[in-house]
């Protein structure tokens, strides 16, 4: 069972009974509260991963005058940024380059989806214990916790996960308490495009509402008595707001919004995910990690795959390939994700709250220059690829660093690794880098990178 004690709290029977009683109220709530404020900050983030690695030549920084098997069959288009152009798979983004900044020397030695991706959602270099860190997401909620009675780590559609599989969410939380973890919502055909999904997570048990359960609160605050630590007197006060108020519900009811507002970011996972957390930005939520997961390709009535931009030749037959319209097809992908991307920049901005909420776009790696067969697919590339930053302070219409000229190396700015980012994210959302942690509190530095200054204004 989860558990946000301090090493220092010794485990008895009273303990145990206030522990197993949040269960009885319907909750596993210490896993979605965070608890310690450091410094205040007004930013917040929403965090976009990119699973399996997006093809930057493909999309962001495409190689007009490279060979045909580097260049991939996309025509290049204008941007809002004179110079500086996209692929035809882009159109939207395009338009309103001139409201984010892009970096395209994101670099790092890493070929494995399992530890490449660990290091992206740790903000820990290579080499180290990444692997045994808590993600950014849990820190954040672990030093720089929402300030209104909401979760302050929500991660949108899980991901697959076991032995080889990332993400193992309770990554690290032994070092910083369970109650850090995120609270996960949607998998697969579970998730807010589909007429029939419900955030259930702050429902109280069928049978147990209103009066009964207060008494219940009643009951606990007995058993409780004088002694409770003052963590569990907060736990449980906000575990009662949650569970008895509509403000954390309302929050994840995409039928709050308009039609038109729903249709703008696209009806598909990754369009409705991305509304949901400007809803919970909205709301109080601290970070929001969100898979961008499309949905379901044509003819597919099961998702294949989470990691679609994980295109390899090998994952192609007959006339379908990495431009095609299946499972790990780009003409399928790209589209979704230009629209339901544009519409959060544009939506935030609007609702002036993009300065305030700080959006990383970002995969574990990018994608070969060559084709791993006759133009079918590409292998994956973490020497150079490009990351899209948009709000939180972030320079608007700003490129940093460049690729050589078929997007295989850095060849101007300097490497920005995983770390880097990780720093980055801590310092925008008013971490200090030298934040120590731990079930000591002092083994562990929040981060060991660089932050990115050149990208804000």
């Amino acid at each position: 069972m989860a558990s946000g004690l301090d090493t220092t709290f010794q485990i008895n029977r009273r303990s145990l009974i206030q522990a197993g009683s949040l269960g009885g109220l319907g909750l596993t709530l210490p896993s979605l509260l965070a608890a310690e404020e450091t410094a205040p900050n007004d930013k917040s983030c929403i965090f976009i991963v990119m699973s399996g690695g997006l093809s930057h030549i493909d999309t962001l920084d495409p190689k007009p005058l490279a060979p045909r098997e580097t260049r991939g069959p996309y025509d290049q288009i204008a941007t809002a940024l004179p110079g500086v152009q996209f692929t035809e798979m882009m159109p939207r983004l395009a338009t309103i380059a001139d409201r984010f900044s892009l970096v395209r020397s994101l670099s790092h030695r890493d070929t494995v989806h399992v530890t490449a991706a660990h290091t992206m959602l740790t903000g820990q270099p290579n080499g180290t214990t990444a692997d045994d860190s808590p993600f950014i997401g849990s820190l954040i909620s672990r030093f720089q916790p929402s300030t209104v009675n909401m979760p302050s780590y929500v991660w949108l559609h899980n991901m697959k996960t076991g032995t080889n599989k990332v993400p193992r969410y309770n990554n690290g939380l032994h070092k910083i308490g369970y109650e850090h973890a995120p609270l996960r919502i949607g998998h697969e055909l579970d998730n807010p495009s589909t007429p029939d999904f419900r955030v259930e997570h702050f429902n109280p048990p069928e049978g147990v509402e209103g009066k009964r359960l207060q008494q219940r609160f009643e009951l606990l605050r007995s058993l409780e008595g004088e002694q409770r630590p003052a963590k569990w007197t907060d736990l449980h006060e906000r575990a009662r707001d949650l569970v008895t108020g509509s403000h954390a519900r309302t929050a994840f009811d995409l039928s709050q919004e308009p039609d038109s507002v729903r249709d703008r970011y696209g009806r598909n996972p990754l369009g409705q995910y991305l509304l949901m957390a400007r809803r919970l930005i909205e709301a109080g939520v601290r970070l929001v990690t969100v898979t961008a997961w499309p949905g379901l390709a044509p003819g597919e009535t099961e998702p294949t795959v989470t990691q679609v931009w994980d295109m390899h030749d090998s994952y192609f037959s007959g006339n379908d390939n990495m431009y095609g319209n299946g499972p790990y097809g780009m003409r399928w992908s790209a589209p979704r994700l230009d629209q339901a991307l544009t519409a959060l920049i544009t939506d935030l901005d609007e609702r002036g709250l993009l300065e305030d909420t700080f959006i990383p776009v970002i995969g574990e790696f990018g994608r070969s220059p060559k084709f791993e067969g006759e133009g079918r697919g590409r292998g994956h590339w973490p020497n150079a690829y490009t990351g899209l930053f948009a709000g939180g302070g972030v320079k608007r219409g700003f490129v940093y660093g460049a690729s050589d000229n078929i997007g295989g190396e850095v060849a101007s700015g300097r490497p920005v690794s995983h770390a880097d980012i990780g720093a980055t994210i801590f310092q925008t959302l008013g971490i200090p880098l030298e934040q120590r942690y731990g079930a000591d509190g002092f083994s562990f530095r929040v981060s060991n990178g660089s932050p990115l200054n050149d990208l804000f204004a």
